[in-house]
């Protein structure tokens, strides 16, 4: 079952801003996030795993899948290892990573209203895993429109201000003049979201 409660309000239970603009900084909030307690190791990897699943905007179902889907591959790497790579993956939270959108929540409804390609192949499923190679673009329909003109222009402005660099994640390449995002890699340890205690959240997963 998914949250429906004002997104404000689940920044300051988990204490961060899950959703990554400034209407969700806690700190411009008068109020701040609410005082921590003393909680259980149980407690604590249950909250752990609540401000991930929430980070990636996903139901209890979806996200214990991914714990599910990693126990099972035999990828290298650990289980909390091959989970997070599961989850930097999907397409809607790539679209993110490249800057394409302000929030994984916009991403996923770009997605879903198909406004990008997978290897010159129109998708709407968030969830679809990408692999290396991928080329993920904007359908050219799309280009002139008002939201992606200002999306240019602030990944110009990005582009500017990071020397040449258009997205912080190394593992992926991203044109901004062709509006595409090439997968070079698969997502290492120092690439993931290092607000997410992924350990706590295999341990809760595993008892």
């Amino acid at each position: 079952m998914r949250y429906t409660w004002p997104k404000k309000k689940l920044c300051r239970r988990e204490g961060v801003n899950l959703f990554g603009t400034e209407k969700y900084d806690l700190t411009k909030w008068k109020r701040g996030p609410l005082r921590s307690r003393k909680t259980s190791e149980y407690g604590s990897q249950l909250r752990k795993k609540q401000l991930a699943k929430r980070m990636f905007g996903l139901s209890e179902k979806q996200f214990a899948s991914y714990f599910t889907k990693a126990q099972k591959s035999k990828a290298e790497g650990t289980t909390w290892e091959k989970m997070l790579r599961l989850l930097e993956l999907r397409l809607d939270n790539v679209v993110y990573r490249a800057n394409f959108a302000r929030t994984r929540i916009q991403s996923r409804q770009f997605v879903s209203h198909a406004h990008f390609t997978v290897n010159g192949v129109k998708v709407d499923v968030p969830s679809i895993s990408v692999k290396i190679w991928d080329v993920i673009a904007l359908r050219d329909k799309l280009k002139e429109s008002p939201l992606y003109k200002t999306l240019l222009e602030e990944l110009e402005e990005f582009s500017k201000q990071n020397k040449g660099k258009v997205s912080s994640c190394k593992w992926i390449d991203v044109d901004s003049k062709k509006l595409t995002i090439t997968i070079k890699s698969l997502p290492t340890l120092e690439d993931f979201e290092q607000i997410i205690d992924i350990q706590k959240i295999v341990e809760f997963y595993s008892k």
